[in-house]
């Protein structure tokens, strides 16, 4: 087990936790988001906590309302080394970017430079469940060619949006709309390989022709369908979790299921972001992950 932090940079800072929230600072701007499991006591002042810009209301489990307490733009740049993506607030009081992944930026990345300082071949990597394309652009800027898939046509145009502020116009990147089961399947069929797969599964959601995804019953089914297409000689597989009712151990049993026969190590841990507040770490996720040994 291993605990992934991904440090605060110049444009992303946890600034603090407690009573069931997050204070963050995205780029100029603070953001006061809900997170059930910060139960412990803010660090910092109410006062401080008091001049977040923007504060989150969830009126139902799913969605909610941003309450602005001074002017925000409709949307706004934010930096990660060569990258550069759009930060916009929606209703699910996420802004189209997970901060915690870039510990996964970094290291897709350098597995895709160490292959090609041993390979001149390209590799060809696959994301699923690939929002706003943040990960298949530190792929592609790398070196891979990236097919991106994800089936809500306006994450897929965001991730478009981030590929043009990021000047990686000319990056081999095929940006689909499918369902992510019937786009593999579909890619099986067509005799297609890749060298790495990314996945990015909700707990539930739906495909663009009213397709149900539930986690607990098709994650395992999509992991048997995203063996048959990988490569002879595959670097990754990568699967991020979000409010699943299991922890990192059943990640790790399920990818050894599928993929412990192949020349590799897998991984499991957690994702957190480290407070600027007190140095506590924040929990926001599990993985596990397959790497070429």
């Amino acid at each position: 087990m291993q605990i992934l932090t991904t440090p605060n940079w110049q444009d992303y800072e946890l600034l603090d936790s407690g009573d069931g929230k997050r204070l963050e600072r995205f780029g100029k701007y603070v953001l006061l988001r809900p997170d059930p499991q910060c139960m412990w006591r803010p660090a910092l002042s109410g006062s401080t906590w008091q001049k977040a810009d923007a504060v989150f209301q969830r009126k139902t489990e799913d969605k909610g309302v941003w309450q602005y307490r001074n002017t925000l733009p409709e949307k706004w740049l934010l930096r990660y080394k060569e990258l550069a993506f759009w930060i916009k607030l929606t209703p699910f009081k996420h802004t189209g970017i997970f901060p915690e992944q870039a510990v996964q930026w970094d290291f897709l990345q350098n597995l895709i430079t160490s292959s090609l300082s041993q390979d001149a071949k390209s590799p060809h990597v696959l994301n699923l469940f690939a929002y706003t394309g943040i990960a298949s652009l530190a792929m592609a800027a790398a070196g891979a060619n990236v097919t991106h898939v994800d089936a809500s046509k306006p994450a897929v145009t965001w991730a478009r949006e981030n590929q043009a502020a990021s000047k990686l116009f000319d990056a081999p990147i095929r940006w689909i709309v499918d369902d992510a089961v019937k786009f593999c399947q579909r890619e099986v069929k067509r005799g297609v390989k890749y060298d790495g797969i990314l996945l990015d599964p909700p707990v539930y959601g739906h495909g663009p022709g009213g397709e149900v995804w539930n986690f607990a019953k098709d994650f395992p089914h999509l992991l048997s369908i995203c063996k048959q297409l990988l490569s002879g000689n595959p670097l990754f597989i990568l699967v991020n979790a979000y409010a699943i009712s299991a922890s990192a151990l059943m990640l790790q049993n399920v990818m050894q299921d599928y993929f412990g026969d192949l020349n590799g190590v897998i991984e499991c841990g957690e994702l957190t972001l480290q407070e600027k507040s007190a140095g506590r770490l924040v929990s926001t996720g599990i993985f596990s992950r397959w790497k070429h040994a």
